[in-house]
């Protein structure tokens, strides 16, 4: 029998590096649309958010769900049917909703006029109305079971009133395999859209404090939206969260979020960690959050990959939705 062989973590780390650079050339050789028109009908307006409004455009959002599962069940669209389906399961709410394209969808659990805190669960690449919430293996890595799962922990952790968490999705989510995950173009356009939503959230509950946890791409788009300056909108985020992050577009946490805290967290086994930080002409997002040039309070993200942050049990989710309670005390440093 031939001796057993062992591969060093710096060699393990190396080829994860150099499968990540062949997936990075690949990503540049993208595919244009095919040009159809879309069956899915525009967003109807709805009431703006305010604490007398928000169960009538809880309403209105709802009958758009069941209008384009109607548009899904006429075109024979199975993956839509199953993901609308499940929206409309009885207690869901949806603040925003667009069937469009590969959709969008901001969805509230908790009481989000009377919470005392609100985290807003910011999602990366490859989110789209369909993955919204529905993959049995990992319910945790979707935006909708991501949700569910920090307020269950919440609940465990102080009175189920204290936290609301969002699910927003809310922007136009990059694939991962195209180049848009190279720039921040789609997280710049997210941008403005998340401070509208932070604008409409402090007309609805005033005095509720915001977290922003904000998971790989979507780290990007919470980076240009502190980037964009203060306001209204960003007078009561107090802590941003940043996990599974290739960057944000800024150079250190003190040109992000003004008087908000900064955390970032990477756990172990994410193979973000072999992403090239760089930001050269555009291309790029920039320094490693985690690093400590970057200056961001590192939180223990124990040893998942990169879709384990939000797993149950994990030293990852206690720690997230510490920030989200703000219990800054109570995170366990990285």
């Amino acid at each position: 029998m031939p001796p057993r062989t062992t591969t060093s973590p710096r060699s393990r780390r190396l080829k994860r590096a150099l499968a990540c650079a062949a997936t990075i050339s690949g990503l540049m050789l993208t595919t244009a649309g095919t040009g159809h028109a879309d069956p899915y009908a525009a967003p109807v307006p709805v009431p703006a958010m305010a604490p007398s409004t928000l169960d009538a455009r809880y309403a209105a959002e709802r009958r758009s769900i069941e209008e384009a599962l109607g548009t899904a069940q006429a075109i024979g669209d199975e993956a839509r049917q199953r993901a609308l389906g499940a929206f409309l399961r009885p207690g869901r709410r949806f603040l925003d909703f667009d069937p469009r394209g590969r959709g969008q969808a901001v969805e509230v659990v908790g009481d989000l006029a009377h919470a005392r805190r609100v985290a807003v669960l910011v999602p990366g690449a490859d989110t789209t109305l369909t993955a919204f919430d529905e993959r049995s293996d990992k319910p945790w890595s979707t935006p909708g079971g991501g949700a569910r799962a920090v307020y269950a922990q919440a609940a465990s952790m102080s009175s189920p009133t204290d936290l609301a968490v969002v699910a927003w999705l809310g922007y136009a989510s990059p694939k991962t395999f195209s180049s848009d995950v190279l720039t921040d173009e789609r997280a710049a356009q997210g941008a403005v859209r998340l401070r509208q939503f932070l604008t409409g959230l402090r007309r609805a509950n005033p005095t509720a404090h915001v977290s922003l946890l904000c998971h790989s791409y979507g780290s990007v788009v919470c980076g240009r939206t502190a980037l964009a300056g203060s306001g209204p909108a960003w007078r009561n985020v107090t802590d941003i969260a940043l996990f599974g992050s290739p960057g944000t577009t800024a150079w250190s946490a003190s040109g992000l979020g003004g008087t908000a805290r900064v955390w970032a967290g990477r756990g172990a086994s994410d193979w973000m960690e072999d992403v090239p930080h760089v930001r050269i002409f555009g291309l790029g997002l920039g320094p490693d959050p985690v690093s400590r040039d970057f200056g961001a309070r590192v939180f223990d993200a124990g040893s998942g990959g990169h879709s384990d942050y939000l797993r149950p049990g994990s030293a990852s989710l206690r720690n997230l939705t510490r920030i989200g309670l703000g219990d800054t005390g109570g995170v366990t440093p990285g």
